[in-house]
């Protein structure tokens, strides 16, 4: 994801020959050295050999890690970074706290980004306390963010965690269907590069009319399906394979992990109950209505 970040910070075209941001001010680490070393080649950036010497000075420390490596990057960070220092977590799961707790740094920006970034078309649910972050700040950020594709800022901290089993994780879900629809094809004997543009121009042009004319989905399904037809019939086997059940419990099985990877309760979502459990007295549940079963004793 950090690389997705990177690309369109400094992409350059003819009509816009200056990058956002100058690869030379792009400063890089990776626990992987060959991996550091074809993102600096690939993009021009500045590369270091730890992360002591990559956050000095830092103005905006972009973190960019697994939740369980948090701890390891937050221990060589302290002591190293510039207390004014924002950092920026596309960190799954973990809580601003934990960052602070963690860096001793005060302003800290969650945000969840997604892969289509790399082209300039993703979009990214991101969240800062405006009373620590400040409007100058916090419109910085959120230019590094529109080099992304579209940013939309939340109040509540929470809803970045909701954003990763959307948007975050939602390219997954698209690609799978991208797959089946295209496997599909060929199967039907299209070739698989004429299934995979039909498919991927069904997807784009389908989302681009959502988008444009505002009409609910339901009303834009109702419109391709007529009353016996070839759509209707497509539609019946989806609903027989519990289709929207299907992708319903995936988008919750995915914030639940979220969650856990976070250290939070997990325990959200339809058929889940948060808090203590309660047994109401008398019922055959209560350990204090449990009764010998009726029959012989030894």
């Amino acid at each position: 994801m950090a690389e997705a970040m990177i690309s369109p910070l400094v992409h350059v075209t003819t009509e816009n020959p200056n990058p956002i941001q100058p690869p030379g001010k792009i400063h890089v680490y990776d626990v992987s050295k060959s991996v550091m070393e074809t993102i600096g080649k690939n993009y021009g950036v500045v590369t270091h050999s730890s992360i002591q010497s990559l956050v000095k000075d830092a103005d905006i420390i972009v973190i960019a890690v697994k939740p369980q490596n948090c701890p390891v990057v937050f221990k060589e960070m302290v002591g190293h970074c510039n207390q004014d220092a924002k950092v920026l977590s596309i960190v799954a799961g973990k809580p601003s706290a934990e960052f602070v707790a963690g860096t001793g740094l005060k302003k800290i920006i969650r945000s969840m980004p997604n892969t289509p970034a790399m082209i300039g078309e993703g979009v990214t649910v991101w969240s800062c306390d405006p009373l620590v972050v400040t409007a100058k700040e916090q419109n910085t950020i959120r230019a590094i963010l529109e080099c992304l594709g579209e940013e939309i800022f939340v109040q509540d901290e929470s809803f970045v965690d909701m954003s990763t089993s959307l948007s975050g994780s939602g390219p997954a879900y698209i690609f799978m269907l991208i797959e089946a629809m295209t496997d599909a094809g060929v199967h039907m004997g299209f070739p698989r590069h004429t299934a995979e543009k039909l498919v991927h121009r069904t997807l784009l042009g389908s989302t681009k009319y959502a988008m444009e004319t505002g009409e609910h989905p339901a009303v834009l399904k109702n419109n391709v399906t007529s009353p016996g037809g070839t759509t209707a019939s497509a539609l019946f086997q989806l609903e027989q394979g519990q289709f929207r059940t299907v992708v319903t419990k995936a988008i919750w099985a995915c914030y639940r992990r979220s969650l856990e990877m976070g250290g939070s309760d997990s325990n959200v979502g339809p058929g889940r109950f948060v808090g203590p459990k309660f047994t109401p007295p008398g019922s055959e549940f209560d350990s204090d209505s449990i009764k010998q079963p009726k029959g012989k004793r030894s």
